[in-house]
């Protein structure tokens, strides 16, 4: 899915991806052969995005591979290296899903809105024009168009330099790199054939910029409940003591913080207000989307925790009550989060 210039690469887009080995005279592949065969095709599918190495890694580890170096010398049968393609594909786009990454495709089409409008393209290079002159001088120097252009940015539709070294090349070609000075119509009459020349090779080789935005779609907040809650309803309900690993554990500690909040509290607060309190507090820890200031998540608590019943609420009073009516609540945020997902970013 996407949004507004954005795309969200959460594993879908490799669900139908079509698998099979090219044609080879050879009856086996190797693991590298294998992995750098899926990593094109799926690179293929998702716009040019190359693939971090972190992901590649989890993806293995799904497929129980321990040392990547090992698999990669590996001699495999073609017959079995079939699944094992369609598997690695499928670790990919779960992984994804799980944790989906945000990309801007930076293909000139934004630049060329600009360039194709003349009252645009005028607002766009006073506006720059103005934010550059900072001591108001009415000149700016005519290397300051490098400035101009990291100002615009990836949102609107600028690659870093880092990741497009094209764009040094073109300024060079427009003479944009003297210390002379320039005044805005100056300023705007070079900076027009830099953006058209800009959006001309973007739009033959396009750029995918990663966007620090994290997602909050629900995945996490799901798979942690049904984690957790499974073994947790068998640890309160039978009352056995039994050892168990973190994750099944948060659960069981998250309840009795929230217990422990509720009788420390000398207002006497409802268990719907106590719970969510801590919700706003802590729900990052469980995968909600951070609360802050944020008008989308805001209201995201308010049809969650708003539809709660007081008298619902009040009526548990041990803890495997608690923990049945706080499965109750992450599962309405999941099913919120999986239709409707929130963004935030990662810088703030």
């Amino acid at each position: 899915m996407s949004d507004g210039g954005l795309t969200v690469l959460d594993g879908s887009q490799l669900r139908a991806v079509s698998l099979s080995l090219p044609s080879s005279d050879g009856s086996s592949v190797t693991g590298a052969q294998l992995l750098d065969f899926a990593e094109s095709k799926v690179s293929e599918s998702l716009f040019g995005f190359s693939l971090p190495d972190t992901l590649k890694s989890a993806a293995l580890k799904r497929l129980s591979v321990a040392d990547d170096l090992d698999f990669r010398r590996e001699q495999l049968d073609r017959e079995n290296a079939s699944p094992i393609l369609r598997n690695y594909v499928a670790a990919i786009a779960d992984e994804l899903q799980d944790d989906p990454i945000v990309i801007a495709i930076l293909d000139g089409k934004t630049l060329c809105m600009f360039l194709e409008d003349e009252d645009d393209f005028a607002m766009l290079a006073e506006n720059l024009f103005t934010d550059l002159d900072t001591e108001d001088r009415g000149k700016i120097r005519r290397n300051q168009i490098r400035d101009a252009l990291i100002h615009m940015g990836v949102e609107m539709g600028i690659p870093p330099l880092s990741e497009f070294p094209l764009l040094s090349d073109i300024l060079k070609r427009h003479g944009a790199e003297g210390e002379d000075e320039l005044g805005q119509a100056q300023f705007a009459h070079l900076l027009q054939p830099v953006l058209q020349e800009l959006a001309d090779a973007l739009a033959k080789n396009p750029v995918v910029v990663v966007q620090k935005i994290k997602i909050n779609n629900g995945s996490k907040l799901r798979k942690w409940i049904s984690v957790t809650f499974s073994l947790s309803v068998l640890v309160f309900s039978t009352g056995h003591l039994i050892q168990v690993l973190a994750d099944e554990k948060q659960l069981s500690e998250t309840v009795e913080k929230i217990m422990q909040e509720k009788q420390d509290e000398k207002d006497s607060l409802s268990n719907k207000d106590v719970i969510q309190r801590y919700l706003e507090k802590n729900g990052a820890s469980l995968g909600l989307p951070p609360l802050k200031n944020d008008e989308v998540v805001i209201l995201l608590y308010d049809i969650v925790l708003g539809d709660i019943e007081n008298g619902k609420a009040n009526a548990a009073s041990e803890k495997d009550e608690f923990l049945v009516f706080l499965k109750d609540i992450l599962e309405k945020f999941a099913a919120q989060l999986e239709v409707n997902p929130t963004f935030h970013d990662l810088d703030n």
